[in-house]
């Protein structure tokens, strides 16, 4: 009998999902590693950027993987199936953050220090740049500013945006050139930078 190694790196997400299902432990080892950045960097974009937060949204939605791994149809495609929960996830977080509000309990806002380190000119620049384009990007409609992080954060694609927030390519197009247009207009004072 002949045994061969399978290469995990050249695995599609869905294969991997399949081989984990049938419990190789290696397979979930790239599936977590090709996603677990994307999703924290995800959830921190929506979830009041608090990194413990979305470090915990992302490890919870690999923990229900690992207790049950048949969550996931292999049918589908695992990236707009692992991002349309993460979704739904936050929309959940949205609704209990507004449950405490209307309870008059409050939850301490997360703060994070200035960093005490001197930055150069351009780092300065791109860092008030970073700053402004989240500044806009959350003063924009939700609808908007979440169809944008989607395409440029997480690089998805118009079809997998659509599928995950239950919409149409068309919808999402718009929703793309509206976010592009508005923001063009709004940090049109950073051109120099956005054209490094």
């Amino acid at each position: 009998m002949r045994l061969f190694r399978i290469d995990y790196s050249n695995q599609a997400d869905e294969q991997l999902m399949l081989l984990f299902q049938k419990g190789d432990k290696k397979a979930f080892e790239h599936i977590y590693n090709r996603y677990a950045n994307h999703l924290v960097n995800f959830f921190y974009q929506k979830l009041w950027q608090n990194q413990l937060k979305a470090e915990d949204a992302a490890q919870d939605i690999f923990t229900k993987l690992i207790v049950n791994p048949q969550l996931f149809d292999a049918k589908q495609n695992f990236k707009t199936w692992v991002f349309s929960v993460a979704y739904n996830r936050c929309k959940n977080e949205y609704k209990k953050q507004e449950v405490r509000r209307n309870t008059n309990y409050d939850v301490p806002e997360y703060h994070q220090n200035a960093s005490d380190n001197i930055l150069s000119d351009e780092h300065l620049d791109q860092s008030e740049f970073a700053a402004a384009l989240r500044k806009t990007l959350n003063g924009m409609a939700e609808k908007h500013a979440l169809v944008f992080k989607l395409r440029h954060d997480d690089n998805l694609s118009m079809k997998e945006i659509a599928e995950i927030l239950q919409i149409n390519e068309g919808t999402v197009k718009s929703r793309l050139h509206y976010a592009t247009k508005y923001l063009a207009s709004e940090l049109s004072v950073y051109r120099k930078i956005i054209e490094k």
